[in-house]
């Protein structure tokens, strides 16, 4: 596989390697510049939000080219296990699907069956792909290779979905458990109660989970540095650390209560 020059995923080869993949989400940039600031500043992959922000797919295509150029993985979160983007996405060189709100096993299957090649999925196969540079590659082996960097995260952010964990995480072709603490925080009724007794307990479980059953840990929503550093070093593989938008914010704030004497 390596011989045919195909992307690697620097994010599935962090966690693979048991370190942390370390991403920036994306939701105010719309080039492929941000790829290149994520890489500089030390990110593994860069989380385009394509649930809640706005972007097209050529967009989103033309960021992930960078990406792959600066060596960080391109990964989409999309609206949904059904979304019929998720294939076109993978097309255009995306190493890695976030489907947010999985609550059952059947619907993390109805995910692999869209990201992943047969035989874990039901992805659709063509004639070349841009992760090779297009350079003409056995399909066995280019669907094998691609099924191997395509990283496939699945969010659990609902007390259905926690009911349901060890049979979600039991299901072939999901890669990463992704606690979303914003919204489950919000549908067990403790909104914005980041650290809170109720939600470490349901990490350390998912941390267990997730290593009884050969996937990868993580968790976004939560950006206190100090509790992230704790998670990681509990096993916790998969982190978001900031939006653009927000270190951009805090950039700009920093610089402007310098120069105000505030």
């Amino acid at each position: 596989m390596a011989g045919h020059g195909a992307s690697k995923n620097a994010a599935l080869a962090r966690m693979r390697a048991g370190e942390p993949a370390l991403g920036m989400i994306v939701r105010l940039a719309r080039s492929g510049e941000i790829a290149m600031i994520a890489a500089t500043t030390g990110h593994d992959f860069i989380f385009i939000d394509g649930q809640h922000g706005i972007f097209d797919k050529e967009t989103i295509g033309h960021i992930a080219l960078a990406a792959l150029g600066a060596g960080v993985a391109p990964v989409v979160r999309v609206r949904g296990y059904d979304d019929a983007d998720i294939p076109q996405l993978l097309d255009a060189g995306v190493l890695g699907i976030v489907v947010p709100d999985v609550n059952t096993p059947a619907e993390a299957a109805r995910a692999v069956e869209a990201a992943k090649f047969p035989p874990l999925g039901r992805r659709s196969v063509q004639g070349s792909y841009l992760n090779f540079g297009f350079r003409p590659v056995p399909i066995g082996e280019a669907t094998a290779a691609l099924n191997a960097e395509t990283m496939l995260v699945c969010m659990i952010e609902s007390r259905q979905a926690l009911a349901n964990l060890d049979e979600i995480a039991k299901v072939d072709g999901v890669d990463v458990l992704h606690i979303g603490c914003n919204d489950l925080l919000v549908d067990m009724g403790l909104p914005g109660a980041f650290g809170c007794p109720e939600i470490m307990t349901v990490l350390e479980r998912l941390i267990e989970v997730c290593r009884a059953n050969g996937k990868f840990a993580g968790v976004g929503g939560d950006r206190d540095i100090g509790r992230q550093r704790r998670l990681i070093e509990r096993g916790v593989r998969f982190i978001t650390t900031q939006a653009d938008s927000a270190f951009l914010m805090a950039e700009a704030e920093r610089r402007t209560k310098a120069l105000r004497g505030g």
